[in-house]
């Protein structure tokens, strides 16, 4: 269904789509600065807001290339991180239930009995965990210089990716390439999440 929502409109109105995109990037291409601002103070926060962070790594790649684009989507998870481990610190789980629910906090703990302090790697590209693992750090009190190593890294390796389908999709001028590329890796991580899920229940 959700691949149907997004094909049928390119079906029906491809032309006008990509005619739209190229206008895009030729406009972003002069103001790539306010863009650059605009995409990573929506990643920024993404901790506290419904912010479809691949679509905006995404994005970024897209309108900016991949250096402006990966720099970009890093900086603002990056911001969205340092926000998340101070909330989870200061407001503790019941807040941090409110914001990603109670079943995805405990899901983590569970992830993090097995894959320890590097859940927070583990599961950076899967929405709703990697917000929820970033609270979690804050609420367990984790060693802020290995939080920040472990988000650094994270962030940096699936900004590249996401950017790198933006750039690459720019090249092609093909917005709906972005679109897949943007809903086909959080994708896959969800899916591969679920089989190690599974195979703990298992054990």
């Amino acid at each position: 269904m959700i691949l149907a929502l997004i094909l049928v409109p390119f079906l029906l109105f491809g032309e006008q789509i990509e005619m739209w995109t190229h206008n895009f990037v030729e406009a972003t291409s002069q103001q790539p600065l306010k863009v650059a601002l605009v995409l990573g103070g929506l990643l920024g926060g993404d901790i506290l807001l419904p912010v479809p962070s691949s679509l905006a790594s995404t994005a970024a790649g897209f309108a900016l290339g991949f250096l402006r684009g990966m720099l970009t989507s890093w900086i603002g998870m990056t911001v969205s991180c340092l926000l998340g481990f101070w909330v989870g610190a200061k407001f503790g789980r019941p807040f941090a239930g409110r914001l990603v629910g109670d079943a995805e906090i405990v899901r983590l703990e569970q992830l993090h009995q097995r894959f320890g302090d590097w859940v927070i790697i583990v599961s950076r590209p899967v929405p709703v965990l990697a917000e929820a693992s970033i609270l979690l750090a804050g609420i367990g009190k984790m060693h802020f210089g290995r939080f920040l190593f472990l988000t650094f890294l994270s962030n940096l390796g699936i900004s590249a990716v996401y950017a790198t389908v933006g750039a690459f999709s720019s090249n092609m001028n093909s917005f709906l390439l972005a679109f897949f590329g943007a809903i086909l890796v959080p994708g896959l991580a969800m899916l591969l999440m679920n089989r190690v899920s599974v195979a703990q229940d298992g054990e």
